[in-house]
């Protein structure tokens, strides 16, 4: 079994640095590709961008973003006014969440419930984030290493599975 995790198309948050609310639009374009399953996070810019895929695309729950807490639809010079420490202390620890939001374990348990339900489509749209704890989940990185590992705007993470999830590619286009 093979999966490609696609990263949305920017956003307007992700090109000036800050937390994308779920009605964020993307901003790019992608060939249509032939793709027979897709399943894509429910916010605006993953459904855009499965969109663009084209084929019917099914939003699933446990591949939404990363839920920011407070701090959801902010630019990062917003929360730095307000929060300098919060924000501070968010930089070094990433994996543990903003005020009010969802830490990456919690994130790792809905993506690793998602996995284990099985019946798993080709491609899957979703978020930098949701795409760390699929690789977090699949090949058991830590939360500190998966927050090292930058995922770009339209890149994928190719995984196959026999025997065990096994990372084919990082980083990578569609074809």
């Amino acid at each position: 079994m093979k999966l490609i995790a696609l990263c949305h198309a920017a956003t307007a948050s992700m090109r000036s640095g800050g937390f994308p609310a779920a009605d964020e639009p993307a901003e790019g374009r992608l060939e249509p590709r032939g793709f027979a399953r897709i399943a894509t996070s429910p916010h605006l810019a993953a459904r855009q961008t499965a969109a663009m895929l084209g084929g019917d695309a099914v939003p699933d729950e446990a591949l939404r973003d990363i839920d920011h807490g407070r701090w959801t639809g902010r630019s990062f010079a917003a929360v730095q006014a307000d929060a300098p420490t919060a924000l501070a202390d968010w930089l070094a620890r990433p994996w543990a969440g903003t005020p009010g939001g969802e830490t990456f374990d919690a994130v790792c348990t809905r993506v690793g419930g998602w996995i284990d339900a099985g019946d798993l489509p080709e491609i899957v749209v979703t978020h930098p984030m949701v795409i760390r704890a699929l690789l977090a989940v699949t090949v058991g990185i830590g939360a500190e290493a998966a927050m090292r590992i930058d995922v770009a705007p339209l890149s994928t993470v190719v995984l196959s599975r026999h025997r065990g999830w096994r990372l084919q590619q990082l980083g990578g286009r569609l074809d």
